[in-house]
């Protein structure tokens, strides 16, 4: 590794040890939409923190941690869990506004509703 490029990954694990600093980091490789980019981000995440330290917490083993977090790593979503809250991190699920949707059944309800009050009106 060159210096250049380990005064790089220095930098980066520090910022990588505030859980805020490392939840901007997941959340931006989530944004990409590559599974194998934000599971070496995490891999960083758990680096900066130290491996052996993390593995002990979440109560996984070092190794498994290296494969789940590998470029063909697909680990389990209860691994994933206890991974992140080790990292003092956790999962989250919001809605996206900008795409509104509606339930599925809201479709056939409004249809329904509008053909009862063209009924009515006759």
């Amino acid at each position: 590794m060159s210096e250049l490029t380990a005064k790089y990954v220095d930098g980066l694990y520090e910022d990588l040890r505030d859980p805020i600093e490392a939840a901007a980091y997941l959340n931006a490789a989530v944004e990409d939409g590559d599974q194998q980019g934000f599971l070496l981000a995490l891999r960083d995440v758990a680096e900066a923190r130290g491996i052996a330290q993390t593995a002990r917490s979440a109560g996984l083993n070092r190794e498994n941690i290296y494969r789940m977090l590998s470029a063909t790593g697909n680990p389990q979503l209860a691994s994933l869990k206890s991974l992140l809250h080790s990292l003092g991190l956790r999962l989250s699920i919001e809605a996206d506004l900008l795409q509104p949707t509606l339930p599925r059944n809201t479709e056939t309800i409004l249809a329904e509703s509008s053909e009862s009050y063209h009924t009515a009106e006759s």
